[in-house]
């Protein structure tokens, strides 16, 4: 076991089917990856972001309000945090959502002590909304609650595999960095996270391993073995 207390980071692309905006078997693999970290004896919160349903931030040519756009995202977090809680369970485990914002009839309320409590009695935590505040994206929100719950690593799986000197998707001579600092991705602006997560990051000492979620056995790879992906920290 290389961590005790993980966050992991889903992004919500990852998550995303070709015709639906989640992938059936891709949750099934995944809620049975998070079980199979947790038979090992790790701790497993997540944060869901919503890039497949919908982005504040980015609105692909709607006009909507930010604030409003924001806790649109949030609702987005919400179902794609239920639709995991749903693949954990099924896979075996216990597991439980806890919102930023409070929707009693569904879920429970964040609670940084609660869910430190939910961790330490094996349930994963699924921890919805971000931070239930706008203008702020859910890698700030999961670098916040690594930092509440004292995680050992925050693991981001996205739809890249690591972080690179420019945009691989571009340039086809990118390199990946197999460790970078904060200070570095900072200073070469690189937007491997947005500039908030990154210095709520670096001021908290937080360790972040960033790989590609392109299959859903690379959670267990990536949290058994940090070779897997890149590696930020101070």
């Amino acid at each position: 076991m290389k961590y005790k207390r993980i966050l992991l980071k889903l992004s919500g692309e990852a998550l995303s089917g070709k015709d639906n905006i989640l992938d059936p078997v891709f949750l099934k693999e995944t809620g049975e990856n998070i079980k199979k970290c947790m038979d090992e004896g790790m701790q497993i919160a997540i944060v869901c972001g919503a890039g497949n349903i919908w982005r504040g931030g980015r609105q692909h040519g709607h006009n909507i309000d930010r604030v409003r756009g924001d806790h649109m995202g949030m609702m987005g977090t919400m179902i794609n945090s239920l639709a995991i809680q749903d693949a954990i369970i099924k896979a075996g485990a216990p597991c439980v959502v806890m919102s930023a914002v409070p929707m009693t009839q569904i879920c429970e309320v964040y609670s940084q002590y609660k869910a430190i409590e939910h961790l330490e009695n094996g349930k994963a935590v699924v921890l919805a909304c971000g931070t239930g505040y706008p203008f702020f994206t859910t890698d700030t929100g999961a670098l916040l609650r690594a930092a509440e719950i004292k995680a050992d690593v925050a693991m981001f799986a996205k739809n890249i595999d690591g972080i690179y000197d420019k945009d691989p998707a571009k340039y086809p001579d990118a390199v990946k960095y197999d460790r970078i600092t904060y200070a570095e991705m900072l200073e070469k602006d690189l937007h491997a996270i947005d500039t908030a997560a990154g210095a709520l990051g670096r001021e908290n000492d937080l360790k972040v391993l960033m790989f590609r979620l392109d299959k859903p056995e690379n959670i267990y790879t990536a949290a058994m073995d940090e070779t897997v992906g890149t590696i930020l920290e101070n």
